[in-house]
């Protein structure tokens, strides 16, 4: 063999193993990235699984896949780019951005809230916004497209989140990063939401299990336990939905305010919860992260409420004028 050929295959080896190296360094910052942004991963998970409420059980996957499919393209095609360009060209716009997709999730939020309180006016103000329609296929398509742009703004967030948490590097292993946890994310969030709308029938199958012995017993009781659960912990997890997108909106905002100098408000909760949390040291962090929730909350739902009149009579109306134009 020619010293030019091994030199060659020495040069390939020293490539592959700085790849090597470049690849072990984007998933651990990946993984890294990830954690940072788990809070809002978890409020994404809650959020899903209202959109499929009410559709035949048969549509509940195919659902689910659109938003996932959404979900990815948000965050590769759009968020991924947008974030990295802003961080080098115009880091300043990356806060009042989120911002005004924070205000989105407490009008979202906040509307929800609306339509339990008071059904009747919140059902004339859905009539403002987007009539009414009992077609099945424009219903789904519909809330689809509603999972999607509140995935929009949950998916900014994980991905600011996930950016900020990323050490000073290349170009490269930054988007190479972003994208693994964008996948990674999109993946967790959305198979776990399919295996929560899908427990039910799991639950069914189980029951069926018609052997006498031990193992059919238990498969039994255990899948009539998950038919029974399963309504309830569907309930819950709208409730909860609700609430992640008013925290979640109200801590974007109260971060937000602090970006911009106008940090009272975050202090007051930030020291809130300190205090509360020295109060039961055994329970400090979960009674922390609980009054910062429950603060975040109440602005959220406050701007909420606000905007309710503000969208149904100023955004809506000019939304559809600029629409009607353009058609």
């Amino acid at each position: 063999m020619s010293a030019g050929l091994i030199a060659l295959l020495d040069d390939v080896a020293g490539i592959a193993k700085v790849a090597a190296s470049s690849i072990d360094d984007v998933v651990g910052h990946a993984a890294k990235a990830s954690a940072k942004s788990a809070g809002v991963v978890i409020d994404d998970a809650a959020v899903t699984p209202r959109y499929v409420v009410g559709f035949a059980a048969e549509r509940e996957l195919p659902i689910i896949a659109k938003i996932a499919k959404g979900s990815l393209k948000n965050k590769l095609l759009f968020l991924l780019p947008a974030a990295l360009l802003l961080s080098l060209f115009a880091p300043w716009a990356v806060t009042p951005l989120l911002m005004l997709g924070g205000a989105y999730l407490c009008y979202e939020g906040a509307e929800k809230i609306f339509e339990m309180i008071v059904p009747h006016k919140a059902h004339a103000h859905e009539e403002k916004i987007k009539p009414e329609t009992t077609d099945p296929e424009v219903l789904e398509q519909a809330k689809v497209a509603g999972a999607i742009r509140t995935d929009f703004i949950l998916s900014a967030e994980i991905m600011a989140i996930s950016l900020a948490a990323l050490p000073e590097g290349s170009f490269w292993m930054r988007a190479s990063a972003l994208a693994l946890v964008a996948v990674a994310i999109t993946a967790g969030v959305y198979g776990a939401v399919a295996l929560i709308v899908k427990a039910d029938d799991i639950g069914v199958a189980l029951a069926a299990n018609e052997s006498e012995n031990v193992g059919g017993s238990i498969s039994r009781k255990t899948g009539k336990g998950i038919v029974l659960a399963m309504p309830w912990l569907l309930k819950g997890l709208a409730v909860l939905g609700t609430a992640a997108m008013i925290w979640v909106g109200g801590g974007i905002i109260l971060h937000g305010l602090e970006e911009f100098g106008i940090g009272a408000p975050a202090h007051f909760v930030h020291h809130l919860a300190e205090e509360v949390a020295h109060l039961v040291p055994a329970m400090g962090g979960f009674l922390e992260w609980l009054v910062s929730a429950i603060g975040s909350g109440i602005l959220g739902l406050i701007l909420g409420f606000a905007l309710i009149p503000v969208v149904g009579s100023i955004i809506a109306p000019l939304w559809k004028r600029i629409f009607a134009r353009s058609s």
